[in-house]
């Protein structure tokens, strides 16, 4: 799978993140402070445009999925929510995003690098894919309504 991951810092979570996707076989694209030359050369860059990158990925089919990364999540999850087509998600534990890909149909993965340790990110990994879109219909129509609210995208 093709994945666009983005990181304002250049965190030791970060770059377990950017390992442990290319360790489970998945393509990885990386901006903001992953990449050099993006924002700003120096191992930090902003987490509102590199978010937005990641997340323009997604919109524009160039990454199935992305994970952003931001001190708190928060920022980085605003951010790509504010692409339409994207449903980014802030996960801070495994069953959280196992909810988000079951009952929002999550496309993009928001992680706090403050608070999340290796371990926590792997379960958070492993929930993140091993979870699907729910086929129920209150849930397929919930998901539908977003997709309306965000002009059809």
């Amino acid at each position: 799978m093709r994945i666009a991951v983005s990181s304002d810092m250049d965190e030791p979570v970060a770059r377990v993140l950017v390992y442990e996707l290319r360790q489970r076989g998945h393509e990885v694209s990386a901006f903001g402070a992953l990449r050099s030359g993006d924002r700003d050369g120096a191992g930090r860059a902003d987490w509102a445009w590199s978010a937005e990158a990641a997340a323009r990925e997604v919109a524009e089919g160039r990454a199935e999925q992305a994970v952003v990364c931001c001190w708190t999540g928060t920022g980085a999850s605003i951010a790509a929510n504010k692409v339409p087509g994207v449903r980014a998600a802030l996960c801070t534990d495994a069953y959280t995003a196992d909810g988000a890909r079951k009952w929002n149909d999550a496309n993009v993965l928001a992680l706090g690098l403050r608070l999340t340790s290796e371990p926590q990110l792997k379960e958070i990994l492993d929930a993140w894919f091993a979870g699907a879109p729910s086929g129920e219909d209150e849930v397929r129509a919930n998901v539908a309504h977003v997709t309306e609210l965000d002009g059809g995208a």
